[in-house]
This record gives C-alpha cells, sequence and structure tokens, in this order.
C-alpha cells in the first residue's frame, strides 16, 4: 500500500540546497544568453495536441503526457520539449524577416526517464537562433553551449562533432520505408556492426560499405580525412566534412582546452536535425550535458522554413555535475516588534534591517525562541546595538 504523499516515479522535490544552486545557474545562463543577444520566451508549458506535437516525429510523441481539455474536448499535451514551442513564436507571433535569437527555461514532462537515474521533470535551458544558414550561428551557439558548461564549473570538457547529412549523403538516391531507416540508425548509434551488416544486406554494395564505415569513424580530428577516404565521394558528404573541418578549426583556435572529438555514427535525433549536431561531455558523467545542432526544418510545419541552430541541457543534470557553491552571507539579526526599537528618529532595530534589505543584504531575524538561522546561509556578521545605534560586525 502506498503513502499519500509519495510522488510518482522518477519525479522529486528540489530541496533548498539543490533549489538554491538551480535558481542560481539558471539567473547566470539568462543573463549569459542575453550577453549574446537572447531574448527570453516563456513558452506554456501545456499546448493543443497538433501543435505540440507538430513534425516532431515519433520519439516525442511517446514522450508526451497528453488529457483532454475540459472546456474544449479537444486533446491537449503537456511538452516534452520546448524548441518546437519556440519555432512556433518565431515562425508566427514574431515573423522577423533577419536573425532572431530566442531563449528559455522552464519545466519539461517526460512519459518515460531517458535513464535509469533520469528525471521525468527536466528544467529545461536552452538557446535558438533562427534566420542564419551560415556556420556562423553554428559556432556561437556551440561556444555559448561551451560558455554555459564552463560558468557552471564543469571540468574537462570534451564537445563531440557530427552531421546528419551523412547518412544522407550515404545512402544517396537509395530510399528506405521509414522503420528500416529507423533500424539503421538506432544500429549506428550503438554502433552494433552485427546488426547493422545484417540490417543493410540487400543495399547495393556502395551504401552498405559507407553504412558499416561509420561506426568505426570515432576520435580525434584525424576522424575527417579517415571519412574522406572511406565514405562515398559525393557533394552531401564533402559538404558536412567541410564545414565541420572548419567549426573545428575555429573552436581549437578560441578554445584550446576544449578537447574535441567527432563521433560519425552519433545519429540520435536524426529525424530532427538537418546539419551539423553535437554533443557536450564532462568529467564525472558517461552521457552528454547537453546537445545541439542543425535543425532548419523545425519551423517549416509552421508554414515557414527559417534555418534555425541551438542546443538544450537539463539544469537539475548541470547542477549535479558543477561543484558546490558557496553559502551566501548574511546578517543576524535579533527580532523586536517594536519599530523604532532604540531611536525615535528612524534609526530603530526594524529600520536598520529593512535599509540593509534595500542595500542587497540578507538578514536572518532569530525569532523568539529559536536561535537557528537555516542551513542555506552563512550568517558572518550581527546586527548589535551600540549605545543608540544598530551596527553591523563581524562574527
Amino acid at each position: 500500500m502506498s503513502s499519500a504523499w509519495l510522488l510518482p516515479e522518477h519525479i522529486a522535490d528540489v530541496l533548498p540546497s539543490q533549489a538554491r544552486r538551480i535558481e542560481e545557474l539558471r539567473r547566470e545562463l539568462l543573463d549569459m544568453a542575453r550577453t549574446y543577444g537572447c531574448e527570453l520566451v516563456m513558452p506554456p508549458l501545456l499546448e493543443h495536441l497538433d501543435s505540440l506535437l507538430s513534425g516532431t516525429g515519433h520519439a516525442l510523441d511517446l514522450k508526451t503526457f497528453k488529457l483532454v481539455d475540459q472546456l474544449s474536448g479537444r486533446s491537449l499535451g503537456l511538452r516534452a520539449d520546448t524548441t518546437p514551442q519556440v519555432a512556433r513564436i518565431d515562425a508566427h507571433l514574431l515573423n522577423r524577416r533577419g536573425v532572431t535569437r530566442l531563449c528559455y527555461c522552464g519545466p519539461v514532462l517526460h512519459t518515460r526517464p531517458d535513464g535509469l537515474h533520469a528525471t521525468r521533470e527536466p528544467l529545461q535551458f536552452g538557446v535558438e537562433i533562427y534566420g542564419h544558414a551560415g556556420l556562423e550561428a553554428d559556432l556561437e551557439v556551440q561556444e555559448m553551449a561551451l560558455d554555459a558548461v564552463r560558468r557552471a564549473g564543469l571540468a574537462e570538457i570534451t564537445l563531440d562533432l557530427g552531421d546528419a547529412r551523412l547518412v544522407q549523403g550515404v545512402l544517396g538516391d537509395v530510399k528506405l520505408a521509414p522503420a528500416a531507416l529507423d533500424a539503421i540508425i538506432a544500429a549506428l548509434a550503438s554502433k552494433d556492426v552485427a546488426e547493422l551488416a545484417q540490417l543493410t544486406v540487400d543495399l547495393p554494395e556502395a551504401q552498405r560499405e559507407g553504412l558499416l564505415a561509420l561506426p568505426s569513424l570515432f576520435g580525434g580530428i584525424e576522424v575527417l580525412e579517415q571519412a574522406r577516404r572511406q565514405l562515398p565521394k559525393n557533394a552531401t558528404i564533402e559538404a558536412a566534412l567541410d564545414d565541420l573541418q572548419w567549426l573545428a578549426k575555429h573552436l581549437q583556435q578560441t578554445h584550446p582546452q576544449v578537447r574535441l572529438g567527432f563521433d560519425l555514427a552519433d545519429l540520435r535525433g536524426y529525424a530532427y536535425y538537418s546539419g551539423t549536431r553535437f554533443a557536450l561531455y564532462a568529467s564525472g558523467s558517461s552521457d552528454a550535458v547537453l546537445r545541439g545542432g542543425r535543425y532548419d526544418e523545425v519551423g517549416a510545419v509552421f508554414g515557414r522554413r527559417r534555418p534555425a541552430v541551438g542546443f538544450s541541457l537539463d539544469l537539475k543534470t548541470l547542477v549535479s555535475l558543477s561543484p558546490t557553491s558557496p553559502l551566501r552571507a548574511a546578517v543576524r539579526a535579533p527580532w523586536s516588534g517594536d519599530a523604532q526599537d532604540g531611536g525615535e528618529d528612524g534609526s530603530g532595530l526594524r529600520a536598520a534591517i529593512r535599509r540593509l534589505r534595500e542595500l542587497g543584504e540578507t538578514v536572518v531575524c532569530m525569532l523568539p525562541g529559536h536561535e537557528h538561522e537555516g542551513d542555506e546561509f552563512d550568517c558572518d556578521r550581527e546586527l548589535v546595538r551600540v549605545d543608540t545605534q544598530w551596527v553591523v560586525r563581524a562574527l
């Protein structure tokens, strides 16, 4: 028999220490995004299902909680990803001609967790750049992603690069049924060469050999030259490899401390991405801290196809990997019920406390009978009365 106050599986309360760190990092990342020229948007958690899932594919459909609107009788969904909503905002509500940089931060809900210890309620932070098809936008997004994990204090960063166009280039004119293509993509992502060999047995030799080469194409910058030798020679593949080379060159120049890697078979989100894609890894985590890339088709279902590139991350995961931040310094003060305690000229205790708080100080009053100020504050000073004045002194 379950207790009434137990939460559903993979759903948890966020307690003061973690909540403080999440909120501090949320503010830091939103402020960071603003320094790049990003504008904040706040899409609703709930939308009509047909709008929420437009063009997102089967995977997001399975992740989405669904319910019936008691007002209209229409099917509603609780968002499992914010990017489609931001694409809708760009396409319909803003409808700008030039470059638009948008950022967001809010909860999403998943019907199933992404991993054994994952939450079903991530706090998703993300950035999107619309309107520029050039690699300059890809580079800006990747640099913003690196900036985000740096501000979170993560160490030993690895940026893995790939490109969704490689599979398209390898297949060429060969058309596969969606289920067959999904199975091949899954085998590539897991680097299951035996399964991949079985799935491609009926393909033309050139396409089969190209697909079978992809799982071994991971490592450092040398992977790009290996890919040029082992993959078919065509414009799509050459363009993808040239773009990866260009990005690697610029990232190495500006972020020499970041390890660059390439995994040309990592095609998670293949149905979503249309070009370069990337994932960031950090010390202490076996899975990616964030993922992003180019998805130029994301706005097409809303009637406005615009170049788009961005990334998203889960703030809860990011905080779990980041170093513990110091407690906020605070002033400990006695409690008084007299608004003018200590003076008739406004110099009383409560007036002194108000002035300190207006200056941005945290002042924790010791309520009658309680001397514990809470675990989330470092009371390194106290407010004491000296003669007729209230002054702050170090503890």
